[in-house]
């Protein structure tokens, strides 16, 4: 049996939408099933579904069931992510606001799981750099997890307080805050919401949100945008805080068409557009987003002293090997963390020295691998690299049950590899390594990414 929407909800929505309006919008939230939906990467190879387009997104397809992803190999590839259909909006967003070649500089600020994350940086591009932060560490690994395995190589996970990015004024070219908050657009698709949900929680969220804007509001450059969400309905978490900000520093509208067919309620709160998605008017959950332009200044880019010397060269004989396991190696800077070697495109790895010497970064780039003299261990990161080479070592196609196998760590017959080092495929894509020793092999698919059961 469905938990009963709080009844204090019930009573400030059909206020603030009239009793039609809110009515629909119950029964969708008690009795609608939630759409099953996910977003392709561009970057790999992967086949797309028969099914309806998200209309707000390129790459987004609704699905007509929830498959088990598990079982899915491609899952694990990272040749698509599972994403809630309304929070794909961003992309319609973002194309509106950047040229193609922008390559901006971009902090999703509240970033775990990951699923804008990784919509920013297939949007950003390989020349683009997306700060993913999270603040609780346990969702920071999770969110460095999901960066590896969709494997632009243009992300940086940072676990900070959002009063840390205060040092990098006018820094970034757009700050997407995805809000923690009181959840009212969660009510359909978790039940445990309705129970967590109070109006205590609601004033709590709205201050916190207005912290958390109000710490970030100097790292974005003058004429930089911001994109601040909720997956909640009510006016205090939302419309109020955007009227708050205009009251506190010096915003400016963005104009964003939305086409009427889509469903998507657009408004104005001091100039500025909002955009409510309500799951009786849109296939997707509730949520909702304001986009802002910072006024123009004339202020330069400031960044902290680097506290700590993080990277270290390669030598020559180093870059030589590691460039024959990156397929364009031309656009790639390497170098060494903590014994590690990384690769990171060229154009953004000024911004990702300085982000790493001040911040707490727990993943970036791509961590390739370890070196030894003229020996070379690969990191599973560098096999879901888009760009990963596939003539360094052989290539071994797996069928499905080979594959289930390969990623429950099982054992594999090493009759299927090559001796030495083999970059385990399904159907093109590239899945993780395995070593073959004369008769037998190891398996070297993480331990902590394996799938404990079928």
């Amino acid at each position: 049996m469905t938990l009963p929407l709080p009844e204090l909800f019930r009573s400030r929505t059909t206020e603030s939408l009239g009793t039609s309006e809110a009515e629909r919008l119950f029964a969708a939230l008690d009795n609608g099933e939630s759409p099953v939906s996910i977003r392709f990467n561009p970057y790999k190879i992967g086949s797309q579904p028969e099914g309806r387009q998200v209309p707000w997104c390129r790459y987004g397809y609704y699905l007509d069931e929830r498959p088990q992803f598990t079982l899915d190999p491609a899952f694990h590839g990272g040749a698509y992510y599972v994403q809630e259909a309304s929070s794909m909006f961003l992309e319609a967003i973002f194309r509106q606001i950047f040229e193609p070649d922008a390559a901006p500089r971009i902090l999703d600020l509240c970033a775990a799981p990951g699923g804008k994350t990784t919509l920013l940086s297939t949007l950003a591009g390989a020349e683009g750099l997306v700060v993913a932060n999270e603040v609780i560490r346990q969702r920071a690994s999770v969110l460095a997890a999901n960066a590896v395995k969709w494997g632009i190589g243009n992300i940086v996970v940072t676990n900070n307080d959002p009063a840390h990015f205060a040092p990098f004024e006018h820094y970034f070219d757009l700050i997407a805050v995805d809000a923690p908050c009181s959840g009212e657009g969660m009510f359909r698709k978790d039940p445990a919401a309705r129970t967590e949900w109070s109006e205590q929680g609601v004033k709590l969220c709205a201050a916190r949100q207005r912290r958390i804007l109000s710490d970030i509001w100097g790292s974005l450059r003058p004429g930089g945008i911001l994109i601040y969400s909720t997956c909640t309905f009510n006016a205090a978490e939302n419309e109020e805080n955007i009227a708050w900000l205009c009251g506190e520093y010096d915003c400016e509208p963005v104009e964003i068409a939305v086409d009427p067919s889509w469903g998507v309620v657009k408004g104005e709160t001091d100039g500025i557009n909002t955009f409510r998605f309500y799951p009786h008017r849109v296939k997707g959950e509730g949520f909702f987003a304001a986009v802002i332009r910072k006024s123009d200044g004339r202020r330069r880019e400031r960044t902290p002293k680097p506290r700590k010397a993080i990277f270290s060269a390669l030598n020559r004989p180093e870059t030589d090997i590691l460039s024959q396991w990156v397929a364009q190696p031309e656009y790639m800077r390497f170098a060494k963390v903590n014994g590690t070697a990384y690769a990171y495109y060229r154009e953004a790895f000024g911004a990702v020295r300085q982000i790493s010497e001040s911040l707490t970064v727990i993943h970036s780039g791509i961590p390739a691998g370890q070196l030894f003299g003229a020996k070379f261990k690969p990191e599973h990161a560098l096999a879901l690299f888009h760009d990963v080479s596939r003539e360094t070592v052989p290539q071994a196609e797996f069928d499905l049950p080979q594959t289930l196998d390969y990623l429950r760590k099982n054992e594999i017959d090493p009759s299927l590899l090559q001796e030495g080092i083999n970059m385990v495929c399904y159907n093109g894509l590239p899945l993780g390594w395995i070593k073959r020793i004369g008769g037998r092999c190891n398996n070297l698919y993480p331990k902590e990414s394996r799938i404990a059961a079928l």
